[in-house]
């Protein structure tokens, strides 16, 4: 059974960064495209980001690009999500995914994504 573990998320002030981890057990990580999530209250669920299964590929939402990097370090089962310049909009529950042969045109898309994590919840607020 696959299982992602997110984790570092918390309350952080405008302006300053947080890095996101999600773990990957149970599963071949290295055949899975991630993908980052954010869901804010009485919001929909939207996209952030993914890299593809080697890295080579990434894609961002354009909120957020120029302040997110997403990685991953397949020898050790994980995707990150580093945050800076944090502004109160950020502020939501996010969600890594994982999924096997998406193709490059689907990896915006929730549904095509198998597994997905509980999600951590980042606060940003002065």
């Amino acid at each position: 059974q696959v299982q992602l573990v997110e984790s570092g998320g918390g309350s952080v002030q405008p302006g300053n960064s947080v890095r996101l981890s999600c773990t990957v057990s149970g599963g071949t990580f290295s055949r899975y495209a991630m993908t980052w999530f954010r869901q804010a209250p009485g919001k929909e669920r939207e996209f952030i980001s993914a890299i593809r299964e080697r890295g080579g590929t990434t894609i961002y939402a354009d909120s957020v690009k120029g302040r997110f990097t997403i990685s991953r370090d397949n020898a050790k089962n994980t995707v990150y999500l580093q945050m800076n310049g944090l502004k109160a909009e950020d502020t939501a529950v996010y969600y890594c995914g994982a999924g096997a042969g998406i193709i490059l045109s689907s990896l915006r898309r929730d549904s095509a994504y198998a597994y997905w994590g509980q999600g951590t919840q980042v606060t940003v607020s002065s």
